[in-house]
């Protein structure tokens, strides 16, 4: 039995919570949050103790893993302090606010030789596969990514300061898509569009990708709806369009392929598997995530300074 302790108590972590409670060989060993009541309210559903802090919960001690889902200004300590006790991590996206936390937690990682896994669970996505059946030896010209949606409900999320902006907190699923489907990005520029107001996350954003294959990527992202319209991956390849969104892949604009809603389960049992010491097929481990937000952080570095800015291919 695998005993796992849970730090934050919002949406994302009560799902990790349910789908984790689902599994015979895991237990719900403690859940915290720095809003005590939201930690007690999750835990007393499941059974399990709640704490008011992530050091007391690692304090407790007798956990196996943790999984880490606070909101993006909340990173680097509770991943930090896991690691320091040995204990292998799941962390919700987005990483940190920042490179150097990121880095700092995947240099941890990596000395201590611990699982690690990161949830893009997009990349368990059934219809992911397909997608990549269907290119094949062909590879893709242009990419074109969506994140068109409404402000979520929480109060931190339009301060810039606290959130990192809509790229780095939403849009980084469809950049990691773009990854897999297309490879490393070598240049960004990100326009925004007219001025926000102080410290508050723009509220469009238009931007060019340049891949290091040479194909050509656009980004489009804005929180001004009133509800999610459009958001995914558009690929063109030769003779071949493709696009895939969380829920179905239409082909060449005529055949869709509905996803069998499962990635949100693999993520979790494939990182259990790797706690386990079983085989595993952890997709993001979090030095892949890494790759993912700088990529974000570049989008973000180039809407704020208004230049290009070229990273790594």
């Amino acid at each position: 039995m695998i005993r796992v302790g849970i730090i934050g108590a919002g949406n994302v972590a009560a799902r990790h919570a349910d789908v984790l409670s689902s599994f015979p060989d895991v237990m719900i060993a403690g859940i915290a949050d720095t809003d005590r009541q939201k930690a007690e309210d999750l835990a007393a559903k499941h059974g399990a103790p709640a704490y008011g802090g992530h050091a007391d919960l690692l304090g407790a001690g007798a956990l196996d893993a943790v999984y880490v889902c606070v909101p993006p200004f909340a990173h680097g300590n509770p991943e930090l302090d896991a690691l320091s006790c040995n204990l292998p991590i799941f962390v919700e996206k987005p990483l940190s606010l920042d490179l150097h936390t990121a880095e700092s937690i995947a240099n941890e990682i990596s000395r201590r030789s611990l699982p690690s896994a990161v949830g893009h669970h997009w990349r368990y996505l059934d219809i992911l596969h397909q997608a990549r059946d269907l290119l094949a030896e062909r590879p893709v010209r242009l990419a074109l990514g969506h994140w068109l949606d409404k402000v979520p409900p929480v109060a931190w999320w339009l301060d810039r300061s606290r959130s990192g902006g809509q790229i780095v907190e939403q849009a980084v699923h469809v950049l990691d898509l773009a990854r897999v489907l297309v490879g490393e990005v070598t240049m960004v520029h990100a326009v925004p569009a007219g001025e926000s107001g102080d410290g508050e996350v723009d509220r469009a954003t238009a931007a060019v990708l340049r891949f290091a294959d040479g194909a050509a990527g656009l980004l489009a992202t804005s929180c001004l709806l009133s509800q999610k319209h459009r958001v995914g991956l558009e690929v063109c390849a030769e003779g071949l369009a493709l696009e895939l969104s969380e829920t179905r892949l239409l082909v060449d604009g005529e055949r869709v392929i509905e996803d069998d809603g499962q990635a949100k389960t693999r993520v979790d049992r494939e990182f259990v598997n790797a706690v386990r010491g079983r085989d595993a097929d952890v997709r993001v481990p979090y030095g892949e995530a890494l790759r993912t937000h700088r990529l974000a952080l570049a989008l973000a570095r180039s809407a704020t300074e208004r230049r290009p800015v070229m990273l790594d291919g």
